[in-house]
């Protein structure tokens, strides 16, 4: 018994310690909540090309292990696949992107399922090349998975599909839910 009772505490220690992706702390204002947390996302993402990103913002909003996954169509066959991407992957690929183009990306409504420690966010999204942008250059659902530490909400995973003609988003993700 109390070899069980020591190797859950080593677990759950262990665990505990591989939280965070970087040295610097997460704001309690980026992380206190859901709300927080899906804000902060969108925010540390968007701005001018010129503007550079706060990359370590970024990475404390992520647990350790997190992974950012875009559906991709395969140019050579046309079948749809995932593409899994540490954030530090993901800093690197998106960088020249939002160097040269500018990016804001925000959220238009929102689809929450939450039990204990963990929470799915459906996010509905319109990225654009700059603010006053009366159309968005595409649209999509983000899928976050959360978790709470009891202290502060963690990104897991963000798994996203963009919208095409031949995959519309439907209607229901379209209007947050009350």
């Amino acid at each position: 018994m109390k070899k069980l009772i020591l190797t859950l505490f080593l677990g759950l220690f262990s665990a505990n310690i591989g939280l965070g992706q970087t040295a610097k702390e997460a704001t309690a204002a980026d992380v206190s909540s859901l709300d927080a947390i899906m804000k902060s996302i969108y925010d540390v993402i968007s701005g001018d090309a010129a503007k550079q990103r706060d990359w370590d913002r970024f990475r404390s909003l992520f647990a350790s292990d997190a992974r950012l996954i875009p559906v991709r169509k395969d140019p050579q066959n046309g079948s749809f696949a995932p593409h899994a991407y540490t954030p530090e992957e993901y800093i690197q690929r998106a960088t020249p992107m939002m160097s040269k183009d500018g990016f804001f990306e925000r959220e238009s409504a929102r689809r929450v399922e939450q039990y204990g420690h963990i929470a799915h966010v459906f996010s509905t999204y319109e990225s654009r090349h700059a603010l006053g942008d009366k159309t968005p250059f595409a649209r999509g659902i983000n899928s976050f998975q959360l978790f709470f530490d009891g202290k502060r909400w963690w990104v897991v995973t963000i798994y996203w599909d963009a919208e095409t003609p031949d995959n519309p988003i439907p209607e229901k993700y379209l209007r947050s839910e009350k």
